[in-house]
């Protein structure tokens, strides 16, 4: 009798009591961390495997009190973090998840729904629509162009090139594959541009061997003389140009690619144009950069991410395109369980993912409680805020800049004592021992780049809590370990004089 019982008995959530009680312990919690983030070291200071060698190795069989999950979490996991909501992350692209963004991630959390076609979810389908309108328009992206909410800009990228790869076969390819069109497929781009480019090729079937870096000039901006010069050697000897990725904000610099001068080109030479501004992108809200995105709206795709310099939790990449009926043709495959008898505007019809978040609702909470104006203010704070380091450095003999900053990033240096020669090689070694003190120490967290030979320190900002006491700190301790890293070295020289 006790075991038909037991069969019988239904298993469904939690109590809605102990829910509550759950989500006001989270709520503070989380409340109390973005207040308090400057507590926590920026960078994780464990070693690899440390987190895995602390849990189990198989799940519980029973099920566990969430007090004591949530007690796990602030012991076992905050500890093995890198914080990139601190205001002091200056590493890649600063980000931030807002507070009216997390509350609108919490909503789609609980709605959970699959925004696939229109008729799945209403509401997440319209939303994204009117969500993508609001920041077009914001951005000075014409009217003309639609859009969809992908998961990240290498994603938008991907979606970008295997429409460019479509329409260059004459769609063939989805349907005999690369080998069967015997296109012999050339992609460019900036030697500058991201790493997603030949991801992208790698997936399409494209090769690496056929994606062509061309040079940068002086500023890190695509020559477009030598992409004219590139495009027309390689259709001479036997090759297809299809796709040329202009840049927005490139990775290591955040410079812009001359983008009028690509679309000429892109025109002359029947090239696709994606346009990829997935950092710098939203400083086109601001008037006074509108004119660095100048020429954008005759790309056939644009990728902005609103979880990079737009307050928005990750994951949120828009991905604009100015003709839908390219991405149909490329990505549109309905089988019959999917069919509805009032064939809408579906999303999954744009790209390769059927699963798709409800990442308009984080969207909405941000731009409603900020305001294009409020959020146009916080970037400008952040620009001026690296404007402010940027001049430190170009002020000081001991440091060099190595790039314009646009925006809110800063390349720069430690070159030593003035007056001390050092070579390319030593000025790195310098650099990269001064990254890992810096970041070690967790104070603050930045990254690094490779500028024409030269290695750099990147400092980015972009979260939304960053102040300009924050800035100062993350100098502060630039100098602080500069000068530990002379006294070390005296020290040394000191102890080999005596020795010998």
């Amino acid at each position: 009798m006790s075991g038909k019982k037991n069969d019988d008995r239904e298993s469904g959530d939690i109590p809605v009591e102990e829910f509550l009680r759950a989500g006001d312990r989270a709520l503070r919690w989380i409340a109390r961390y973005l207040e308090e983030t400057r507590a926590y070291p920026v960078r994780s200071a464990g070693a690899e495997g440390d987190l895995l060698a602390a849990l189990p190795a198989r799940m519980p069989e029973e099920g566990e009190p969430l007090e004591r999950i949530e007690e796990d979490f602030v012991r076992l996991v905050l500890p093995h973090l890198t914080h990139w909501n601190h205001p002091r992350f200056f590493a890649y692209f600063a980000i931030s998840g807002s507070m009216p963004g997390i509350l609108g991630e919490i909503y789609s959390a609980a709605l959970n729904t699959n925004a696939m076609r229109w008729i799945t979810c209403p509401a997440s389908v319209e939303l994204e629509k009117r969500m993508l309108r609001w920041l077009a328009r914001s951005l000075g992206i014409p009217d003309s162009f639609s859009g969809i909410l992908a998961d990240a800009a290498s994603t938008s990228t991907l979606l970008s090139l295997a429409a460019a790869r479509e329409k260059a076969t004459d769609y063939d390819c989805r349907r005999r594959g690369l080998a069967a069109s015997g296109a012999k497929l050339r992609l460019y781009a900036s030697e500058e541009a991201h790493l997603s480019v030949e991801k992208a090729a790698i997936l399409l079937g494209i090769g690496l061997d056929h994606v062509v870096r061309i040079p940068s000039d002086m500023n890190y901006r695509l020559d477009a003389g030598a992409l004219r010069e590139r495009v027309r050697s390689d259709r001479a000897a036997g090759f297809l140009p299809f796709a040329v990725v202009a840049t927005a904000g490139t990775t290591a610099t955040t410079s812009v690619d001359p983008i009028p001068e690509i679309a000429a080109i892109a025109e002359e030479e029947g090239l696709w144009l994606h346009v990829d501004a997935a950092y710098a992108g939203a400083a086109a809200l601001l008037p006074e950069k509108k004119d660095l995105f100048r020429g954008w709206e005759k790309a056939d795709t644009i990728v902005v991410n609103p979880h990079k310099w737009l307050f928005t939790p990750i994951d949120a990449s828009a991905f604009f395109f100015r003709d839908p009926e390219a991405l149909r043709r490329a990505f549109s495959v309905v089988p019959e369980y999917l069919r509805t008898p009032d064939e809408a505007d579906n999303p999954m019809d744009y790209g390769f993912q059927l699963g798709r978040r409800f990442r308009a609702l984080k969207l909405w909470f941000v731009f409603r409680a900020y305001g294009r104006r409020g959020i146009e203010d916080r970037i400008r704070h952040h620009i001026r805020l690296a404007r402010a380091f940027a001049d430190w450095i170009d002020g000081e003999e001991e440091w060099e800049r190595l790039a314009p900053a646009p925006f809110s990033v800063v390349c720069f240096r430690s070159l030593g004592p003035a007056g001390k020669a050092r070579t390319e090689e030593a000025l790195a070694e310098r650099n990269r021992t001064l990254l890992e003190r810096v970041n070690r120490s967790g104070e603050a967290y930045l990254s690094h780049a490779a500028l024409k030979g030269r290695t750099a320190l990147r400092l980015a900002v972009g979260n939304i809590r960053t102040t300009r006491a924050d800035v100062d700190r993350v100098r502060g301790k630039l100098v602080e370990e500069v000068r530990a890293m002379s006294a070390s070295a005296s020290a040394r020289l000191d102890r080999a004089q005596g020795e010998c």
